[in-house]
């Protein structure tokens, strides 16, 4: 071996060991979730909502013209009644968690 290959050898090895050891944060050591990630929920949620709210509208909207069935649209208001909910008691949870960190003493 060369002393050029093993300087870049070492140097290889020295960089993976301070990869190894440089610190986490508290979500990354505990596997939690990050903000970005809750916020991405949240969002996929909201736009759940939307997208089911407006297949029923195109139900709807079908039926009015004679083209859907009266069990369609009665599947349709059900679905999206499901679905916001499950998003009110999305929302509820998180405001639960909000009031007990608020009433954590300090």
């Amino acid at each position: 071996m060369t002393p050029l290959g093993a300087a870049n050898a070492y140097a290889s090895v020295a960089q993976q060991i301070g990869q190894a050891a440089k610190p986490q944060s508290a979500l990354e050591a505990t596997g939690g979730a990050g903000p970005t990630d809750f916020a991405r929920m949240v969002t996929d949620a909201l736009n759940d909502v939307t997208a089911q709210a407006q297949r029923t509208d195109q139900v709807n909207i079908a039926a009015v013209t004679g083209e859907a069935d009266l069990v369609d649209v009665v599947t349709a208001v059900s679905e999206t009644e499901l679905t916001m909910d499950t998003l009110v008691g999305l929302r509820d949870r998180v405001i639960g968690a909000y009031e007990q960190i608020m009433r954590m003493p300090i």
